[in-house]
């Protein structure tokens, strides 16, 4: 593969592939950026506008006490282009960041067209090998069929997943651990679930309200796309009949409840989703239901009704790179120090996070271009947890994620402080921590 030095390679101009070449452009290095959608447009998409927005127009909340509030801060610390075009076509959403869509596409592109050190390519790569190296592919989830199955030779194995299938996850604090007890069934392990009982009424009707709940259809382009036995969305399997639950996720042997002498009818399950154990999800219960469905009927279940939800759960056509086994701490490729990847095909959910991860690929690609030590940002910073979920941090079952709490790592409260209090001292120590390593990006 031809390696040229002077110029960076990227494929995808969608928000990080956008990110990633402004930041690279203004950090003094040539950009030659590839989008197809000048002449071939993807099932989602609407327009041939670099970074445009395709379901919402929301980059989630600017509250600086919430944690995608502070990866906003973090990235504007550093100079996070997609972020400062948003703010510019803000809409009034609460404490949201809302945007006006055409608006901010249209500024985008106008920035990327007019910079003297991006030349922009329409059109089509079908393999990763006809691009010189340093490349970064910033496709996202609807990666053309003909790149994506270049990217699957590259890596040898199938490392793609053509369906996001995610469960809700839950925040630990909000498990009513009066209900909600710890144990593996058959006592096997160390007690590393939350077990939620329901008796027969409760299971029945938890079962008719999944049955009625309002559902998320798939568009065209999904509907072709088969579900996984093993991840199959509960609502699927509620149509194979009433009790499939309460002999698949929800079966209650090898449980016994400390709290009752009553014998559960059904469990749902929670599992510790990070080493911290700040967030828990629920166990088999990949879901097509609208969010504000999901939120009525998993509050049905004992022990969650005061459940807060750090993440809802979906699951839609998607494809994503398990990052924690293919790609280098830089999220180069394991197999092709020169060839990078960014966005949501590295595995992060959401918007903004996606932009963050181009935001920081491109500062990763300046370090080794320059010869400079690998120096990402701090674990307890919002983009340094964020990237330690997706790549550093080794899993067994890689799903993808958005930026929350549960990512953070534990902080060590006394036993009474309250939830708001915990959370600030979190941000706290991340702004503390980013704020620290900041001035070790300066060029020397």
């Amino acid at each position: 593969m031809d390696t040229d030095k002077n110029t960076v390679h990227i494929v995808g101009a969608g928000l990080a592939g956008s990110e990633c070449a402004l930041q690279l452009a203004n950090l003094g290095h040539k950009v030659k950026l590839f989008e197809m959608r000048g002449k071939t447009m993807t099932p989602a998409h609407k327009t041939n506008k670099f970074a445009e927005l395709v379901c919402s127009n929301s980059f989630g909340s600017e509250d600086p006490a919430s944690a995608p509030g502070h990866m906003k801060w973090e990235a504007s610390q550093l100079n996070s282009y997609i972020l400062k075009a948003a703010k510019e076509a803000f809409v009034p959403a609460g404490q949201a960041l809302g945007i006006d869509r055409e608006r901010f596409s249209a500024a985008i592109t106008e920035q990327i067209k007019s910079h003297p050190n991006i030349e922009v390519i329409e059109q089509k790569v079908d393999s990763i090998d006809d691009v010189p190296r340093p490349t970064v592919i910033a496709t996202g989830p609807l990666t053309e069929d003909s790149l994506a199955k270049s990217m699957m030779n590259h890596f040898g194995d199938e490392f793609l997943y053509f369906f996001d299938a995610i469960a809700p996850i839950v925040d630990a604090d909000s498990i009513n651990t009066d209900i909600a007890w710890k144990q593996s069934r058959w006592d096997k392990g160390t007690a590393d679930y939350y077990n939620c009982p329901l008796n027969k009424e409760q299971y029945y009707a938890f079962i008719e309200e999944i049955k009625k709940a309002r559902k998320i259809e798939a568009k065209d382009f999904e509907k072709d796309t088969p579900y996984f036995e093993a991840c199959m969305p509960i609502e699927e399997i509620v149509n194979r009949g009433d009790m499939t639950l309460a002999f698949g996720p929800m079966k209650p042997k090898g449980l016994t409840n400390p709290n009752s002498d009553e014998k559960p009818y059904a469990v749902v399950q929670l599992r510790q989703e990070n080493k911290e154990a700040t967030a828990y999800n629920l166990v088999g219960f990949q879901t097509k239901m609208a969010y504000p469905e999901q939120k009525r009927v998993f509050k049905m279940i004992p022990g969650l009704e005061n459940a807060e939800f750090l993440k809802l759960g979906s699951i839609h056509r998607n494809l994503y790179i398990n990052s924690t086994l293919k790609l280098n701490s830089d999220f180069s490729s394991k197999k092709d120090p020169m060839l990078f990847f960014a966005g949501q095909v590295t595995g992060c959910e959401g918007y903004f996070d996606s932009t963050c991860i181009g935001l920081l690929v491109a500062r990763f690609v300046d370090q080794k271009l320059k010869d400079k030590a690998f120096n990402p940002p701090p674990r307890e910073s919002a983009l340094g947890s964020l990237c330690n979920a997706i790549n550093w941090e080794e899993k067994e079952q890689f799903q993808p994620t958005n930026i929350n709490f549960g990512l953070f790592p534990k902080f060590e409260a006394p036993r009474k402080m309250n939830k708001k209090d915990k959370r600030a001292k979190v941000v706290a120590r991340a702004k503390d921590a980013f704020s620290e390593w900041l001035p070790s990006l300066t060029d020397s």
